[in-house]
């Protein structure tokens, strides 16, 4: 065989990014490790990116009382993980281009992690609300960057890996959700050791991410010193119609997520249901996410156009609503159900954020984008329910909103699902 020919055989593979970059292929080029060592660690850390709000909404009487805090600064820390998300989120892509996205991973986890063991023993509001921030900056850049990681070391398997990240995050927001009280009784009845359990576990997804990262610096450092990888500043996303159909998008499920997570029950118990079973059907909302989350992504990212399932999300949560209007108790399960599977837009729309850029620079850039954007328009809605709630005294008005809210929600999940990239309408080309 000639010379050449050999030499070609024995090049790393490339994939291709943006006009005239190209990046070596992670997955193929990296140690025969590092494949499954990644998928453990994006299970893991998955798993994290809820328990740090779950666990606490379900002690939050237990803990507002523990710590004097008053009704005010009980609101606002119901309202902090969403800030937090948007704030922190936005600093991303910086950090990921400094250091790479496994390096800021592995961080994020140990933020999330320090600050799980650090807010149990709070002596004060001020404290408990510094310790819950670190975590959830944590959680922010981990939101951003999970994309990201799948986007450059499984390339071709996007939908497979958003579906198991996104049905571990489900299985995590549920997990902590339904375990945590019992899990306090079992260990003495404290608040501060209910919330302290959940630090294991962040813990545990640190281990993954160090030999991950030292790894990906590795690589990064001999791709800079081969030759320019192209993973620069990427496209200016802000310019993209996609990009902000994405972000209100995302914005939208999060509200009606938000809504769901912090009003369901009430709109059960005021319909007659007892306070126990209004809690199984927020279980049941919150446990259809599981398996979905695995099925709808694998799903998107074998369809050009994903508008269709947008729709049909859409079209489950209007019906929920609806019954919700007009026999909340009667048809309490189905409503449950129904919602359940309306919200499993997250998944959704974190494939889209893989589908909708070409290169691991215009990932990083469009997940920071629409998750930050979006968690700024998720803000105001669960206040503005409970307003609304506490106005007119009974929910009809509140559910016409949430069912109104999904409307332009469809609208913009089917221009989301448009198979276009933001990179071609940045004018980056092929």
């Amino acid at each position: 065989m000639p010379d050449e020919e050999i030499r070609t055989m024995n090049r790393p593979p490339v994939v291709r990014t943006a006009p005239d970059q190209y990046l070596p292929a992670p997955a193929q080029a990296a140690p025969t490790w590092l494949g499954p060592v990644l998928i453990v660690g994006i299970v893991l850390a998955a798993l994290n990116l809820r328990p740090a709000i779950t666990s606490l909404g379900a002690l939050f009487e237990e803990t507002r009382t523990g710590l004097g805090m008053s009704g005010t600064v009980a609101g606002l820390i119901t309202s902090v993980p969403a800030l937090c998300f948007a704030v922190f989120g936005v600093t991303a892509p910086r950090l990921s281009r400094r250091f790479g996205p496994a390096a800021v991973v592995c961080a994020g986890m140990a933020a999330v992690a320090t600050g799980l063991l650090m807010r149990p023993f709070a002596n004060g509001a001020v404290g408990f609300l510094a310790a819950s921030a670190l975590s959830l900056a944590g959680i922010a850049l981990t939101n951003v960057l999970l994309p990201v990681i799948v986007k450059r070391y499984f390339p071709d398997k996007v939908g497979t890996m958003t579906g198991l990240y996104s049905m571990s995050l489900a299985a995590g927001t549920s997990l902590a959700a339904a375990a945590t009280v019992p899990l306090t009784d079992a260990l003495g009845g404290s608040w501060r050791t209910g919330l302290l359990v959940w630090a294991v576990l962040a813990l545990l997804a640190v281990l993954p991410w160090l030999p991950v990262a030292r790894a990906s610096r590795r690589a990064d450092r001999a791709g800079a010193a081969a030759g320019p990888a192209g993973s620069g500043a990427g496209p200016r996303v802000a310019r993209s119609r996609t990009a902000w159909a994405l972000a209100c998008y995302f914005g939208l499920q999060a509200t009606g997520a938000y809504i769901t997570m912090g009003w369901l029950p009430q709109i059960f118990r005021d319909a007659g249901v007892s306070a126990s079973t209004a809690g199984v059907l927020l279980a049941v909302t919150m446990v259809m996410g599981v398996p979905l989350a695995f099925v709808i992504p694998g799903l998107a990212a074998r369809m050009k156009n994903q508008g269709a399932i947008a729709v049909t999300l859409g079209v489950f949560g209007l019906t929920g609503y609806l019954g919700l209007y007009f026999a909340p108790a009667a048809g309490a399960w189905a409503w449950a159900l129904l919602l359940g599977i309306s919200n499993c837009a997250f998944p959704l729309v974190i494939t889209l954020i893989g589908l909708r850029a070409k290169s691991p620079a215009g990932v990083v850039k469009l997940s920071a984008f629409a998750q930050s954007t979006g968690y700024l328009i998720s803000i105001p809605g669960p206040l503005l329910i409970g307003a609304l709630y506490q106005h007119s005294g009974g929910w009809d008005l509140p559910l016409a909103l949430m069912a109104g809210l999904l409307v332009p929600q469809i609208a913009l999940g089917v221009l989301a699902g448009r198979d276009r990239t933001i990179e071609d309408e940045c004018g980056m080309g092929d």
